[in-house]
């Protein structure tokens, strides 16, 4: 059996936790998820729940105010939840002695494996990350893991990154969907920001009234809620909706990108500003392929009719040359070998 596995997630969004959620659930070795807000949310999966180092408030922004080494992007000073957290990962380290750590992500605690002896897997997202951390991150990798398909690769990507990656799309997937609600647009609505306007979800709902709108995740109730428009809050089963949707409306975060990707669905992708123009560089692709209809910003309302009419044109094939069934077991395999002791020898070509 191989070395145990650790897996540290973020706590913005929660695209993430569901990835080491399939992984973890997909592998032979025990794997045990790290991270902050994680206690009653991993099932049957071992799991350590770390001291949160945001602010007071709970907000993460990535900012700490003060001047910080260049090969780090959050160090702030005189936090006990920092000095908690770092105390509680190397204890583990030290008493488990984990074969591998995924890192999903965090530039501060891969270097915090690597100091203490441990072989690192970046999980890279999208976008231009070429700034001194990300690189130093990368370089002192194992190699990299990228939850979604090549062809979604921002085209900036160096090359030397792209032959260290492990690419594996739909990581995260429910079986297919029994049937399809046509007429349903759904709107997707993720934990990674803030609650989104209902006075604009209302509108276009009012704009297109021969569909029925529902949207999932924080929304505001606008004034009027018209009749064809239900806002449903946080759901547990998003991607479920998403496979019986006719379409769906949303940003380009990656768990909404890939269940889209993984059913083939009618895609009108708005992007959210993110670090690292991570969604940006993503719909770019998304457009350049014709897996979805992208926008720079919210349409007025008069646009919703004809950019309903244009995503329900787009052809499926887009969507599923995106795609790669058992994207779980794939990654799970391939990270029980780096942990048995791949992580001395493992180049791209393997």
């Amino acid at each position: 059996m191989s070395r145990p596995i650790g897996y540290y997630v973020h706590h913005q969004g929660d695209g993430h936790r569901q990835r080491a959620l399939a992984i973890a659930r997909a592998a032979d070795c025990p794997i045990t998820v790290l991270g902050t807000g994680l206690a009653g949310r991993t099932g049957d999966v071992a799991v350590v729940d770390l001291p949160d180092d945001r602010d007071s408030g709970g907000a993460f922004d990535g900012r700490d105010g003060t001047e910080r080494p260049t090969s780090l992007h959050y160090a702030p000073i005189d936090h006990d939840g920092v000095r908690r957290r770092v105390a509680r990962l190397a204890d583990w380290i030290a008493e488990t002695r984990p074969g591998l750590m995924v890192i999903d992500v965090s530039v501060e605690v891969a270097m915090l494996a690597r100091l203490a002896s441990v072989p690192t897997v970046y999980v890279r997202l999208n976008g231009r990350r070429t700034d001194r951390p990300h690189l130093d991150a990368f370089r002192s990798a194992t190699a990299l893991l990228a939850p979604f398909h090549v062809d979604l690769d921002d085209e900036r990507t160096p090359g030397p990154l792209r032959h260290k990656t492990f690419y594996a799309p739909r990581i995260v997937s429910t079986g297919p969907a029994t049937h399809h609600d046509e007429d349903l647009v759904l709107g997707v609505v993720g934990r990674g920001g803030g609650p989104s306007d209902g006075e604009l979800w209302a509108a276009a709902a009012r704009a297109v009234p021969d569909r029925r709108w529902r949207i999932i995740g924080p929304t505001t109730v606008p004034g009027i809620l018209p009749p064809n428009l239900e806002l449903e809050g946080w759901v547990e089963d998003a991607e479920r909706r998403v496979a019986q949707a006719g379409l769906v409306v949303g940003a380009a975060g990656d768990g909404l990108v890939s269940a889209v990707l993984a059913h083939a669905r009618p895609f009108i992708c708005i992007p959210e500003p993110r670090p690292f123009d991570e969604q940006r560089a993503k719909a770019r692709r998304l457009s350049a392929l014709g897996a979805a209809v992208v926008l720079p910003s919210w349409p007025r309302s008069d646009q919703w009719p004809s950019l309903v009419a244009r995503a329900s044109r787009l052809e499926p094939s887009a969507c599923r040359r995106l795609n790669e069934p058992g994207g779980p077991a794939r990654v799970a395999r391939w990270l029980e070998g780096l942990a048995d002791g791949g992580a001395r020898t493992w180049t791209r070509s393997a």
